[in-house]
Parts: C-alpha cells; sequence; structure tokens
C-alpha cells in the first residue's frame, strides 16, 4: 500500500462519512507503514488516535481491504512534531499549535485567509449527524422557544444568553438542536471554533488527559474554543474531579465571553449530584424546557418523515388516518414514533402492500404495545407545575403557602387518579412525604371538585394533556 492508495481510500470514505467528518477526523490521518498486515497512521494527538479508532476504524479498515491492501488491523500512533518559528507577520494572538489541536501546519501549503488546516484550526469534537438541522427540526407549541433560542445562538452575534440551557425528557430533541447550532454556526461563521461532544467524552477526555499527564493540552484546547456545547451535562453529577474541570472550563470561557451550550435531561436545579456552584453558574444563563410533544406537533413530524419516505419507495401508498393513528398511540418518543414509521415503509415495501390501518397494527404490533400511554409521576408533576406557573423544585418542597400547596395536591390526586404508583411511593416522589399526606391531599382535592368547578376544569384540562 502506498500513499497514492490511501488518498483513493480517503475519497470514498469522504463520500461515507459526509464533509464535516471527513474534514475533522479523516483527512488529518497521515499513512506512516503498512507492515505485517498492519496499517500504520500518524495523529496529530493521542486524543484524536483514541477518538478515530472507536468510531472509525472499522471503516477505514473496510474501505482499506476493499482498495486491495493487505490489512488486519489499524494503529494509530502521535508523531513527533516540530513547531515552526512565528514569522514576524504572525500574529501574538494567533491560536498555539499545541498537541491538543494538532500541529501539522509547517508540511501544508499556503492558503487563502477564508481557508484554515484543519489539524491546526479545526477542534476534534463528537462527530455531527448530517440529519439534525434547523431545516429537519418540526417546531410546535412544546419545542418554539427552545427552537427560537437555539437560533439566536446559530446566528453567531453576540452572546445575549449564557450558558443556553436546554433540558427535556428523551426523544423530544435537544441533541437535534445542539447539531443544527454546529451546523449552522460552520455556515454562517466558518472562523469560529466549535466544539461538540457528551459530558461522557468531556470526563473521558479529562481522565485521559489525567493519565498520560497532558492536563494542560486539555485545558488549552477547552479553553481555545468560541463555542462550547456539551450534551447531556446530567452525566457529570457525583463525579468531582470531572465537575472542578467543567467548572474551571466554564468560568475561562464565560470572561472571554464565549458562547456556551449545554443540555440535560432536567433542570440544573434537579439534577441530584451537581455541586452547586456549577447549579448556580447553570441557572445565571437562558433555561428553556423542551415540553413532551403534542398531537400536533408528533403528526407534523410524521408528516415530514413520510414525505421523504415517499421520495425513496416510489408508488408506496399510505391510507388516510394511519400518521394520524400513529401520532395518537405513540406520544412518549420522538425517536420510537420515527423508527416505527421507517419500519413501516420498509415492510410495505417488501411486501408490495399499501399501508392500511390493517398492515399498520399487525406490522407494530409491538411498538404500540410498548407505548400504550404509562404516565410517571414525574411527568404529572412537570406539567401540573406548568399550568400553575410554579416551580417544580417548590411542588415537591416543603414550602406550604397556599400558592404552592394547592397544585400540590392536584399533582398528588393526579399521580393517585392516573398511575398505578401505590400512595408511599408517591410520596417519596413527592420530597419524600409520608402516605398519609398523599391520603389528605387526594381526599382535599376529591372534597373541593364538587364545589370549585375552576378546579374541576383544571383537572380535566390537565387529564387530556396528560393523556395524550
Amino acid at each position: 500500500m502506498t500513499n497514492e492508495n490511501w488518498v483513493q481510500v480517503r475519497e470514498e470514505l469522504r463520500k461515507r462519512v459526509g464533509k464535516n467528518n471527513y474534514t475533522n477526523w479523516i483527512e488529518p490521518l497521515e499513512f506512516s507503514a503498512l507492515k505485517n498486515g498492519v496499517a500504520r497512521f500518524s495523529v496529530p494527538t493521542s486524543f484524536f488516535g483514541d477518538w478515530v479508532s472507536r468510531n472509525f476504524s472499522d471503516q477505514i479498515l473496510q474501505h482499506l481491504l476493499r482498495a486491495g491492501a493487505e490489512v488486519e488491523r489499524i494503529e494509530f500512533a502521535t508523531a513527533p512534531v516540530t513547531r515552526p518559528q512565528k514569522s514576524a507577520a504572525q500574529p501574538a494572538s494567533a491560536h498555539p499549535a499545541s498537541p491538543a489541536t494538532g500541529t501539522a501546519e509547517q508540511d501544508a501549503p499556503e492558503r487563502g485567509p477564508a481557508e484554515r488546516p484543519a489539524t491546526e484550526e479545526e477542534v476534534p469534537g463528537a462527530p455531527l449527524d448530517r440529519r439534525f438541522t434547523f431545516d429537519s427540526f418540526v417546531v410546535g407549541k412544546p419545542n418554539e422557544l427552545a427552537h427560537a433560542a437555539a437560533r439566536r445562538v446559530a446566528e453567531g452575534g453576540p452572546v445575549t444568553f449564557n450558558p443556553l440551557f436546554l433540558y427535556g425528557g428523551v426523544g423530544l430533541g435537544k441533541t437535534h438542536l445542539m447539531h443544527a447550532i454546529a451546523h449552522e454556526l460552520q455556515l454562517r461563521r466558518p472562523d469560529l471554533r466549535v466544539l461538540y461532544l457528551s459530558a461522557e467524552q468531556f470526563m473521558y477526555r479529562f481522565v485521559q488527559a489525567l493519565r498520560e499527564k497532558q492536563v494542560m493540552d486539555f485545558k488549552s484546547l477547552f479553553r481555545s474554543v468560541d463555542v462550547l456545547m456539551v450534551d447531556d451535562v446530567q452525566f457529570i453529577a457525583g463525579k468531582e474531579s470531572t465537575q472542578e474541570e467543567f467548572f474551571h472550563t466554564f468560568n475561562a470561557l464565560v470572561d472571554q465571553n464565549k458562547q456556551i451550550v449545554i443540555s440535560a435531561d432536567r433542570a440544573p436545579s434537579e439534577i441530584k449530584g451537581l455541586e452547586e456552584r456549577i447549579r448556580s453558574r447553570l441557572q445565571c444563563g437562558l433555561i428553556v424546557d423542551l415540553h413532551p410533544t403534542d398531537y400536533e406537533l408528533r403528526l407534523g413530524i410524521l408528516q415530514q418523515k413520510a414525505e421523504f419516505y415517499h421520495s425513496q419507495y416510489k408508488g408506496l401508498v399510505i391510507a388516510p388516518g394511519v400518521l394520524e393513528f400513529l401520532a395518537h398511540r405513540i406520544s412518549t418518543n420522538v425517536r420510537v414514533l420515527e423508527g416505527a414509521l421507517t419500519r413501516l415503509f420498509a415492510f410495505a415495501s417488501l411486501v408490495g402492500r399499501e399501508i392500511s390501518m390493517d398492515l399498520t397494527q399487525d406490522c407494530l404490533a409491538d411498538i404500540l404495545r410498548a407505548s400504550d400511554r404509562k404516565l410517571t409521576v414525574e411527568e404529572i408533576q412537570r406539567k401540573v407545575a406548568e399550568h400553575y406557573n410554579v416551580r417544580l423544585s417548590d411542588l415537591i418542597g416543603p414550602k406550604r403557602v397556599r400558592t404552592i400547596a394547592r397544585p400540590r395536591q392536584i399533582a398528588m390526586y393526579l399521580s393517585k387518579a392516573l398511575t398505578s404508583r401505590s400512595l408511599p411511593d408517591i410520596g417519596r416522589r413527592f420530597g419524600g412525604r409520608d402516605h398519609t399526606t398523599i391520603m389528605h391531599g387526594v381526599k382535599k382535592i376529591e372534597e373541593l371538585m364538587a364545589t370549585d368547578s375552576q378546579l374541576s376544569d383544571d383537572l380535566q384540562m390537565l387529564k387530556r394533556a396528560l393523556q395524550g
């Protein structure tokens, strides 16, 4: 195998992994040698090599074999690099070429001012999904504020709120919006250094930096970005050393007026094991809740997805009412909803039948059974807190003022009426209250329903919203 062969393989990989992944992860690889069935590549940093090994080595190996190379496995090693001397014209404020960001500028051809060598200026992060753009994000009432805030950040203008904190349950669009922000920033502001990764990957890199005595490289990498995006930040809760480094990274970027975008499955105040100073920092920006999807939003998502599949499965007919049926029955998770439609179109195509209601129920029987609405106490608490405009932490906390105590009793009543949880179990979810307290709350609401028409209307409205 020669360098010419590797150039050909790289072109094939470009088509397979997409432009962003190719620029960040494949292009910086340098073929070193092929010996005894082992293909060796030089990489800018050990962080970089480890990430490529875990995420792209199988694809690289497959394409090398297709090109006729006798390869059994792939190895990545950090090559020693000699730094070039800075010229007098090079500004002192230029980003330093450290091992954490890659150093290969001495071998790079001259570039125009709009071009940036990927090994120096591009900050490696988690691969972005090309499907997750603003164009493919269906906006509805439950997510319109989150979408608007994400759009504002993606404009790349002056930082107006920092951080932007997106939170919500599984499959509601947090990761989609974060990928969309990164994609849009790459188009609008290619001069910005954007780093997207999960909190787990942040911790992994930090631990590896400690182990390999590269902590300064780690700090240099994360504190030199213009936009830092961390997904699923609840993962670092309880991990003291990682929280310490995250806190200092957060402060360093905020002090430089650099944008931070964070996502989690719950609000900062509800993440157990998160240090108070981090919780306070996260709460100083804009916190946006992605609410569970409503029927109209789910239907819109299905309609958009169906249009895409119609272009792939020519001539395939979907009967009236099928999308409406799915939007009503699968109400908890957008990923499950989209997966169900994918399976439905694939099955109908294979058997050559119209997507009728009967075929839908037969093909998706297991998903429909699993998706039968199973309310949780936490969902009820969130919906009641939202309806009465009180904080969730107050709803389950010790405060006894009437404006909080009444919504709390309503949430207790709905938890008893709409879930199969026992009274002691419900009590534990209301700040560790005794089951007799739950019984008193339920009885109080039952008594008030007979005389308070406004309360009865509120309860009916809440039940409809919770039961989809």
